[in-house]
C-alpha cells in the first residue's frame, strides 16, 4: 500500500524563480525547497528538493547530543544529497582542504576566506555525497538535488556572502568538523541497485524498478520511495518525478515500471 506525501514550497533567496518540471511555482517569489511532509510512521525522516540559483550558506548541522544539550530538540541533522541536474562547472563544497582549528575557522568565518578553505566538488547527475552532522558545507549555484535528511531544521550558518540573514558563528564553530571531508563518503549511482548511505540514522537504497537487479535488503517496515526518474507503479498507482510516497513493506513484485527509485529506510 502507497500514501503521496504533501508537498510544501519553501521561498529562498538562494532559489529559482520558475521551478522545473514537474513542479508549478506556486509564488511570485524564488523557491529554493520543495519539502514532503514527514509522515507519522516515519517521522524521523525529511525528503526534499533544492533548487540553487545562487550559493547557499556556508554552514553546518548538530548532531544529536549537540541538539539536545542546546534544547534544540531530540535529534540533529546527518543528511545525503544525490544530485539530480548541475550546470556545467557548478560544485558543491563539504569540509576543509586541510585540518584547521576553531580561531581559524571563526576568523574565516568573519572575513568570508572559509569559501576558499573548503573543498569545492564539481558534481553532476548521480553523484551522491552523505553529509553527517558537523560537516562544515555549502551548496553552489546552478546544482538540483534531492536530500534525505534527519527531520531536524537546526541550521548554524557560518557565512552567508553579505545577505541580510542571521548568522550562528558561536553555535556553529561549536558543532564544526573542522577537517578534510572523508572520501569514502562521497558515492554515485552507477548501475541498477546499490546502497548510498548504511547509517548510522538511515539507509539510502537506489534501485532500478524492471533491471533484473537484485532488489535491495529492505527491513519489513515502511519505506520513502522517491522516483529519481522515470514512472513506477505501486499497486496499481503510478508514483512520478517530483513525488515521494510512503509505501508499506515494499518488495520487487509491488513495484513495475521503467524507474530508477530512492528508498529510504531509518537505520
Amino acid at each position: 500500500m502507497m500514501r503521496k506525501l504533501p508537498t510544501q514550497f519553501v521561498d529562498k533567496v538562494w532559489g529559482v524563480d520558475r521551478l522545473p518540471s514537474p513542479f508549478p511555482h506556486p509564488s511570485d517569489q524564488a523557491i529554493g525547497e520543495v519539502w514532503f511532509e514527514p509522515p507519522a510512521e516515519l517521522k524521523q525522516l525529511l525528503v526534499k528538493y533544492i533548487f540553487a540559483n545562487e550559493r547557499l550558506s556556508v554552514q553546518a548541522h548538530p548532531d544529536d547530543a549537540q541538539a539536545q544539550a542546546m534544547g534544540l530538540g531530540t535529534n540533529g541533522k546527518s543528511e545525503c544529497w544525490v544530485i539530480t541536474h548541475a550546470e556545467p562547472g557548478a560544485t558543491i563544497a563539504v569540509g576543509f582542504h586541510e585540518q584547521i582549528d576553531a580561531g581559524t575557522m571563526r576568523e574565516a568565518a568573519l572575513d568570508g576566506s572559509i569559501v576558499d578553505l573548503l573543498v569545492w566538488h564539481e558534481v553532476q547527475p548521480g553523484d551522491a555525497f552523505y553529509i553527517p552532522a558537523g560537516t562544515v558545507h555549502a551548496i553552489g549555484g546552478g546544482v538540483s538535488l534531492i536530500e534525505v535528511q534527519q527531520n531536524s531544521d537546526v541550521t548554524f550558518r557560518l557565512f552567508d556572502y553579505g545577505r541580510p540573514r542571521e548568522l550562528h558563528l558561536d553555535q556553529g564553530v561549536e558543532v564544526s568538523k573542522t577537517g578534510p571531508y572523508p572520501s569514502r563518503l562521497r558515492n554515485r549511482m552507477d548501475g541498477d541497485s546499490g546502497l548510498l548511505v548504511d547509517g548510522p540514522h538511515f539507509r539510502l537504497h537506489y534501485w532500478r524498478c524492471g533491471s533484473g537487479a537484485d532488489f535491495p535488503a529492505l527491513k519489513p517496515d515502511h519505506a520513502l520511495v522517491i522516483p529519481y526518474s522515470g514512472t513506477v507503479s505501486v499497486d496499481g498507482e503510478d508514483l512520478a518525478v517530483g513525488e515521494c510516497g510512503l509505501v508499506s513493506e515494499p518488495c520487487n513484485s509491488d513495484l513495475v515500471g521503467d524507474a530508477l527509485l530512492l528508498i529510504a529506510q531509518p537505520a
